[in-house]
């Protein structure tokens, strides 16, 4: 109850945090900033790849939409006639030895569940590690690239980057402002003004953000594959193990489906007993890929597929031909 009602304060602009809660965010801000500073001079040793790296990540802690980023991105770049490789954290991931390679049918305990996630969507080499530089060594060790994509790496200094695209959410933005444990700041919010771009998911989108909007149209069974419109269902169950779940209920309620919420929190690990509820339940794709091996007939996911605003792909494609052909020469 009392991390709830903390959550909730982070998000709201008209709360104090109380001094308890200001100091260590004061110290927490300048260690972030020192840390960053130790690695742009060179007193932190940085991996810097032999191709060029594309960074996806957020200043804030929890959800965001990145992951549906990263999808995107690769897809875009696959049409652009590149290949790309993606490397991440593998947050949650229990793995023993890294780094570790990730097919579309790995065991997220093992590996994080949105790799998983990345590796089932795009079908594109993905690799995860604690040491992002380590992850890249191995994908460049066995594939031919062009790019890497890397997932959550805005905070990961030891990782040289040549792009980086900061994504926030449309609703809660940078909530009251605040640094941890104050608020839900990894950085402080100066940060965007030296990334890239800055990505708005779900708007309204300020000047200089590019807008992403997150379409669902259809739900997929978790145990046969077969395809269904979200129209066609009555009331519903919906479960939500993300950052935000309510971000996916409110997307349900806009397709007009009447629902029984059932939040969770992000990366959560089902059982079975919890997801043995009388009716059809809709989850989030990020859930499902943790809920496989007890799927039944009611049990169906909702991919939602990632639209951004045509400049953004041609500024991005131009910026990364740029860098490739200064690479080249």
């Amino acid at each position: 109850m009392v991390k709830e009602r903390l959550l909730q304060n982070w998000y709201r602009a008209d709360w104090q945090p109380p001094l308890a809660l200001r100091l260590p965010a004061h110290l927490f801000r300048r260690l972030a900033a020192l840390r960053r500073q130790a690695y742009a001079r060179g007193w932190l040793r940085v991996y810097r790849a032999p191709l060029p790296v594309i960074v996806v990540g957020n200043i804030t802690v929890g959800g965001s939409g990145k992951t549906p980023l990263v999808i995107w991105l690769v897809e875009t770049l696959r049409q652009a006639g590149l290949r790309a490789g993606v490397v991440s954290r593998g947050y949650g991931g229990r793995a023993r030895q890294w780094p570790q390679a990730v097919e579309p049918h790995s065991d997220p305990v093992l590996v994080g569940d949105e790799p998983v996630l990345i590796a089932h969507r795009t079908a594109c080499p993905v690799m995860v590690a604690p040491d992002r530089g380590a992850a890249i060594r191995a994908l460049l060790a066995h594939h031919e690239l062009d790019v890497i994509v890397a997932d959550d790496g805005l905070q990961h200094y030891a990782m040289a980057r040549d792009l980086e695209i900061a994504v926030i959410d449309g609703q809660h933005r940078l909530g009251n402002g605040w640094c941890l444990p104050a608020g839900p700041l990894r950085e402080p919010a100066a940060r965007l003004a030296t990334v890239d771009w800055v990505v708005n998911n779900g708007g309204p989108a300020e000047t200089g953000e590019y807008l992403m909007r997150l379409e669902m149209a259809q739900a997929i069974n978790l145990r046969s594959g077969r395809q269904r419109p979200l129209r066609d269902f009555g009331p519903v169950h919906a479960v939500a193990g993300i950052g935000h779940p309510q971000r996916f209920f409110a997307q349900l309620h806009q397709q007009g489906l009447r629902l029984t919420p059932h939040p969770f929190a992000d990366h959560h690990r089902y059982t079975a007993q919890e997801l043995a509820l009388d009716g059809e339940v809709l989850m989030t794709e990020k859930d499902a890929v943790k809920c496989r091996h007890f799927a039944h007939e009611r049990l169906w996911y909702v991919p939602v597929q990632a639209r951004l605003e045509p400049e953004f792909k041609t500024t991005l494609l131009a910026r990364l031909d740029a860098l490739r052909d200064t690479r080249k020469t």
